[in-house]
């Protein structure tokens, strides 16, 4: 998903990446909750965990968390609907497209897009594979009782609008991108417009980065929102690149051995490296 992700079951599971100043250290890794004293993004590290993990911390999430489904996703979603915000205010253009995939990343975009709605944006929804699941049916229902748009044409869609949300796949994909993806992907790959990616770029592997060939292998979108915490994907990321997970519980990050970050007064996410700043290094 995207909605919670992230976690790693033992120490050998976590990765590393180069970080910004003032991210807490659990208490696990030598401090709870006090400050690390980092002077700037070449200093200290963040850890990234890998999909099989992620799972396991959602399960943790809505077990010993407590929490729902439901509510992991309004929190994603929320997360993912500031970083667009921050990255592209209104005044830069109220258009939004959100491409919605069939899964957790697809919720997540549905609830950035209320959210952005109510922020004076105008959201259009292209949401080929609509779940029958309940929960995303209400998720639909929500924006269609504000009138939010829903398209069938993407490539349409795209030349009317100042920015995209690509909500389609999340750190669970693997294996062959198929159709309508695959146009809506190459078409991703090819446009001037700026796109905001959930999770992870739609089509690349949450280790590995972009595929060799084929749909993705040249999309790299201009800023990415990492749920909960980063993937080792974000090595090859070369955008601006934030973290969403303030609902993260004290006692799951030191389980997990995972850093939170310090977020500011009442924002859900925060920015942090990538790329060349944040190259994956296995402890």
């Amino acid at each position: 998903m995207s909605v919670t992700s992230l976690a790693v079951r033992s120490r050998l599971a976590v990765q590393s990446v180069r970080s910004i100043s003032g991210l807490r250290v659990p208490a696990a890794c030598g401090g709870k909750g006090r400050l690390r004293n980092h002077l700037g993004i070449s200093n200290g590290n963040i850890e990234t965990l890998n999909a099989k993990d992620a799972t396991d911390l959602d399960k943790d999430l809505m077990s010993v968390g407590a929490f729902s489904l439901d509510q992991l996703m309004e929190l994603a979603g929320l997360s993912v609907s500031q970083a667009v915000y921050k990255v592209h205010p209104p005044e830069k253009g109220q258009r939004v497209l959100v491409a919605v995939g069939p899964g957790n990343n697809g919720g997540d975009g549905l609830v950035a897009a209320r959210h952005l709605w109510h922020y004076g944006y105008q959201p259009t929804i292209f949401y080929p594979k609509q779940s029958k699941n309940e929960l995303y049916q209400r998720l639909s229902e929500q924006l269609k009782n504000l009138n939010v748009p829903f398209t069938d044409d993407f490539e349409k869609a795209l030349k009317e609008t100042d920015h995209v949300v690509d909500s389609i796949f999340g750190f669970s994909f693997s294996g062959e991108v198929r159709e309508p993806f695959a146009a809506v992907i190459t078409a991703l790959e090819n446009t001037k417009v700026p796109v905001t990616a959930v999770d992870a770029p739609s089509s690349w592997s949450i280790e590995d980065g972009p595929p060799d060939s084929g749909p993705g292998a040249k999309f790299h979108p201009e800023y990415l929102i990492s749920l909960t915490a980063p993937k080792p994907l974000v090595s090859h990321f070369r955008g601006r690149h934030f973290v969403g997970g303030r609902f993260l519980p004290p006692s799951v990050a030191e389980k997990y051995n995972l850093d939170i970050p310090d977020y500011k007064g009442v924002d859900q996410i925060v920015e942090v490296p990538a790329g060349e700043n944040a190259k994956p290094q296995k402890v």
